[in-house]
């Protein structure tokens, strides 16, 4: 083999490596922002919401509802204070089936399953489809598009088991 041909496989391979193990910091980057997520809706915590969300936030909402940033988290700001005087908490957990990154824009898709405890209720849990836009802003994912919708409440917990973990990574790298 002429050095030139194995330069040139060596260049293709270092080139291959870095752009899987960028995926891969990609998506552990973007599980940092969706640990957030999680962690708001455990603590009935608007502000995370609004440090996870982009001023730039387009929200679409069981697909018939658009609102921007600031309506957003003031929804969110008066569920969870309901949330709490009420003595309910929430549970989110998200699967997926498509996850697509470059360096500063990603595509998620998959499905949620919010679980809701009233006080001295059994736990009753909700469903929906969802398609979520990031950008990076300050070197940090920002949700700048997210979109959800029950698909006329065909979304249950079979679609939810069929998408992915967040953390089943090897689904996902170089997607």
């Amino acid at each position: 083999m002429s050095k030139k041909l194995l330069l040139f496989i060596a260049l293709i391979s270092l080139f291959a490596l870095q752009s899987h193990s960028q995926s891969l910091t990609n998506l552990k980057d973007i599980n940092k922002t969706w640990e957030k997520f999680y962690k708001a809706f455990d603590n009935l915590d608007y502000t995370l919401m609004a440090n996870i969300h982009s001023e730039k936030l387009i929200r679409i909402s069981g697909g018939n509802r658009i609102t921007d940033y600031k309506t957003y988290i003031n929804n969110y700001k008066a569920t969870f204070d309901r949330a709490r005087e009420n003595k309910t908490s929430n549970t989110i957990a998200l699967r997926f089936f498509e996850r697509i990154s470059n360096d500063s824009t990603a595509s998620e898709r998959g499905v949620y399953k919010l679980t809701r405890i009233e006080n001295g209720k059994s736990p009753k849990s909700y469903y929906g489809q969802f398609h979520v836009i990031f950008i990076k802003e300050n070197n940090t994912w920002k949700i700048l598009m997210d979109y959800d919708s029950s698909e006329g409440n065909t979304i249950g917990e079979e679609a939810y088991q069929k998408a992915r973990d967040i953390n089943n990574f090897d689904a996902f790298k170089n997607n």
